[in-house]
């Protein structure tokens, strides 16, 4: 009966990780997905990220599929020494709205997915990576650098239900002239 009532535990335990796993958008479409973004929020609290905060800045990316299912995705971001771009390749799994790609300045895989989107105004993302311990990412995007209040509540309201403290949750300001006019 003892064991009965240990196994009847471990599975409980089991079947509550499954449901609190994170899933993504339900039909996710690639095509309509594609395009031009910008990263309005992000919620990160890695403690090497905290020196930067202040200095974060809206960026621009541009998602773009190719036929094997993968995605190039171009993300432009402002330095010291000016704006510039960065291509990342998401590679796609069997589950759509789920990609892994190669963090070069981590050395590790991340996923990502595509948690919700309405694929003309706004997309919750969030990035998963395994270190000493989990280090998660909620990013928000706008097909423009505004959104509505409300959409910018529900990624609080989602950051905040994913462990974050209210400071490693951002807004940050648009950053100037990036990318330059034409990208």
């Amino acid at each position: 009966m003892k064991n009965i009532a240990l196994v009847s535990i471990f599975l409980l335990m089991l079947l509550t990780d499954i449901h609190a796993s994170v899933q993504p958008q339900k039909n996710f479409d690639l095509q309509r997905f594609a395009g031009r973004w910008y990263r309005v929020g992000l919620a990160y609290d890695s403690p090497g990220f905290v020196r930067y905060r202040s200095r974060l800045t809206i960026s621009m990316g541009t998602v773009e599929p190719k036929e094997n299912g993968n995605v190039n995705m171009t993300m432009w971001s402002v330095s010291s020494s000016g704006c510039y771009s960065k291509v990342y390749i998401y590679k796609k799994t069997s589950v759509p709205g789920v990609f892994t790609y190669y963090s070069t300045r981590h050395r590790r895989v991340k996923d990502v997915t595509v948690v919700e989107t309405n694929y003309t105004e706004y997309a919750l993302v969030l990035k998963h990576k395994k270190f000493n311990k989990e280090f998660t990412q909620v990013a928000l995007y706008g097909r423009t650098k505004k959104l509505r209040a409300d959409v910018m509540e529900k990624f609080r309201a989602y950051a905040t239900a994913q462990g974050f403290p209210k400071d490693s949750i951002l807004t940050p300001p648009a950053a100037e002239n990036c990318p330059p006019s034409g990208s």
